[in-house]
């Protein structure tokens, strides 16, 4: 049983803490390809995926994340989406592709940027998700997980700082010289952050969450274990 997991650097696992290498652990007669690249945006990840092949029982998507957040930052790795309709036409082209590539797929909302939930960027984000949501309707074998309402509740239950890194060299310092969840952790906290190493990359409890959704639709998808569903 083979797994895909399409993303960006939330999905690479670096900077942070990685939750494929926790999905890895709890199933451990599965196999996960991890496709996820860093600063990849809908519009770049439409451009890697016209050149590969992809076979696989499930595929998680989850891209979006960088059209919000790359804006905030000095220097853009990747084309971005320009404005919502934009996002939309390239998001169903990638989704096609998916979709042509696997059993069963999972559509994954861009999680938060900056962990202050009600900021101008999860507004953004939000919009986003509902985009995603509303493609993802249009397909019988597409699930759609909401991974920021998914931290929006948790964030409900705690006083974050509104710290995001907006300097590309910072977030290249964060990867050299934070690799263990031990050191992540103490630089999130310090940072005055719950779920995050910068506001958007995954510490210890970030990726913990997010690995438990993604086993949640796991469970349901091919193991038809519906009672995983609340």
């Amino acid at each position: 049983m083979k797994i895909g997991l399409i993303g960006d650097s939330l999905t690479e696992g670096r900077p942070g803490v990685s939750f494929v290498n926790i999905l890895k652990e709890n199933y451990p007669k599965i196999t996960f390809d991890n496709l996820g690249k860093p600063g990849e945006t809908v519009k770049s990840l439409h451009t890697r995926l016209t050149k590969i092949k992809l076979d696989y029982d499930l595929i998680f998507l989850w891209i979006g994340v960088n059209d919000v957040y790359s804006k905030l930052l000095r220097v853009q790795a990747q084309p971005v989406a320009n404005n919502p309709e934009e996002f939309e036409e390239y998001y169903n082209k990638v989704l096609e592709l998916v979709i042509a590539s696997s059993k069963q797929v999972v559509t994954v909302s861009p999680a938060i940027v900056g962990e202050t939930s009600q900021n101008e960027f999860n507004k953004e984000i939000k919009n986003l998700s509902s985009i995603i949501q509303s493609l993802s309707k249009n397909h019988v074998n597409v699930s759609f997980l909401d991974m920021h309402s998914v931290f929006e509740i948790h964030l409900s239950r705690v006083t974050s700082s509104d710290y995001i890194s907006i300097k590309v060299m910072r977030v290249m310092l964060d990867v050299l010289f934070y690799k263990n969840p031990t050191s992540i952790d103490r630089l999130s906290k310090k940072r005055g952050l719950h779920f995050t190493l910068d506001g958007i990359h995954l510490n210890s409890t970030g990726a913990a969450l997010v690995a438990d959704e993604y086993s949640t639709m796991i469970d349901r998808l091919l193991f038809n274990d519906h009672k995983s569903i609340q």
